[in-house]
């Protein structure tokens, strides 16, 4: 054990009591932010449009301020691109975050100076309380990679701008630079297939101790490195202790990737975005994530089949219930006001917070009035895949829509890392899975209106190769 894991146990163990202590008071917390929110925000463009001076609470906030999505805050993004200050939030941002939208094309998120900490400290939190929870410090003495975008960034109206996972590159501690990998040279590569292949070339004979980026990343770079050595990656790296995922939910890539591995270790998922950095597992007993109460961010919850309705109801912290399903939307630090940020939420618990992403508010299926969320068809298929002993690789869903008398019903593609042997019984218990989650779905099929749902099986690497086309 080197001097960084010694000098990590004092402060993981006192950022931990930090966290904890934060849990107890989340609802508190909650209502300062909005306040210092309000405070600063009044000085802004956004915050005379929508008379925040007349603002005192959350009740007269929500009148104040509609839900938004970026769409309709675009017009503000357009102000502070061109040059003008103090618009969603003081001053200018300091980045914008680059990312690409379904319908809205690019979009540029503003991180500012006040922002910034919460992406920052909230990736070191939860590597400090695993750390003091498990007592495993070890990783700290050995080489971490992170796979992310490139951190090259170019200037919009002189604000550097690029992908998230490349500014937070620019952020990492200059205690953790002697560990980190890839090199800077070959972050920069855009081309990921030449990327991959020079991240394995410097990763390959190195003591790789965490291993961190979104699962299905994590999967081509263990099937790039098991290609090339010939051994499962926990024998190729003996010291590999930590896999750092998020991004994306973990379920479905969970079987295959520690398969790959080939021995239990452990994992830390985290729920970051653009946006912000909303919560992190910081127990590896409890279920769940820690919701991320005080670090610039005032949530907001809506039901979840009331997200597209003109007036929905709108809760904050202290109001929501275990077990349903809410849009999470979001107000910052960053000038976001009553965002929605498009991911679904439900909690686990209330004492402390804990939630687990549950979709996506636009990943749903809804062409029959079935109204089948990303939560329930990810339940569906994992059920079925764990009673029959498969591997999923990826899959994706999508309505079929009859073009003539034959009936409709669900097209499922599937990767499958090995197949059931029985694809019918699988087809079957797939649809029984989903049609005791949704009371829609089911009556559908009793009624005739959609036939049992179909599978068709994805060849090795479809996927990808089809994401490498387009």
């Amino acid at each position: 054990m080197n001097l960084k894991s010694i000098l990590a146990k004092p402060f993981a163990n006192y950022i931990y009591k930090q966290h904890k202590k934060n849990m107890l008071n989340a609802v508190q917390d909650q209502q300062n932010i909005l306040q210092e929110l309000l405070k600063v925000g009044k000085q802004t463009v956004f915050g005379k449009d929508h008379h925040f001076n007349d603002v005192s609470n959350y009740q007269e906030y929500t009148k104040a301020v509609p839900i938004r999505d970026y769409e309709q805050i675009k017009g503000y993004i357009e102000q502070i691109k061109n040059g003008k200050q103090n618009v969603l939030w003081k001053g200018k941002p300091i980045y914008f975050a680059k990312t690409s939208g379904t319908t809205s094309g690019v979009k540029y998120i503003p991180i500012t100076k006040d922002s910034i900490p919460n992406h920052i400290n909230t990736a070191r939190n939860a590597l400090l309380c695993y750390m003091a929870e498990s007592g495993n410090t070890s990783f700290a003495s050995g080489k971490m990679i992170f796979l992310s975008g490139s951190p090259e960034l170019e200037r919009i109206a002189d604000i550097p701008t690029g992908r998230l996972s490349g500014i937070v590159n620019h952020h990492v501690p200059k205690y953790l630079r002697s560990n980190q990998l890839p090199s800077f040279e070959t972050n920069c590569i855009e081309d990921w297939e030449t990327k991959l292949d020079n991240i394995v070339r410097e990763t390959i004979e190195n003591d790789m101790t965490l291993i961190s980026g979104i699962p299905p990343w994590m999967q081509m770079y263990f099937d790039r490195l098991q290609e090339k050595s010939g051994k499962k990656i926990g024998e190729l790296f003996p010291n590999f202790s930590v896999m750092v995922q998020g991004g994306v939910n973990f379920e479905p890539y969970k079987a295959k990737l520690f398969e790959s591995i080939g021995r239990k270790i452990d994992s830390i998922e985290l729920f970051p975005a653009s946006e912000g950095f909303f919560a992190f597992q910081d127990s590896q007993d409890a279920e769940g994530l820690a919701l991320n109460t005080n670090s610039g961010i005032y949530f907001e919850f809506i039901p979840a089949g009331e997200i597209f309705n003109e007036n929905p109801t709108r809760i904050g912290l202290q109001d929501v219930v275990v077990g349903d399903n809410y849009a999470l939307i979001i107000n910052n630090n960053a000038g976001l006001w009553g965002y929605n940020i498009g991911d679904t939420v439900k909690f686990l618990s209330t004492n402390p917070y804990r939630i687990v992403v549950s979709g996506r508010t636009k990943h749903f299926i809804s062409a029959f009035g079935e109204h089948v969320i990303a939560e329930e068809v990810e339940y569906a298929l994992l059920k079925a895949a764990n009673e029959f002993g498969v591997s999923i690789v990826e899959f994706t869903v999508a309505p079929n829509i009859a073009q003539s008398d034959c009936q409709s019903y669900h097209e499922w593609f599937i990767e499958f890392e090995n197949e059931p042997h029985d694809m019918n019984d699988f087809i079957n218990q797939v649809d029984d899975n989903l049609r005791s989650k949704n009371v829609y779905y089911d009556d559908l099929i009793a009624g005739n209106i959609l036939q049992k749902l179909v599978i068709r099986k994805v060849r090795k690497n479809g996927f990808i190769d089809y994401n490498k086309q387009i």
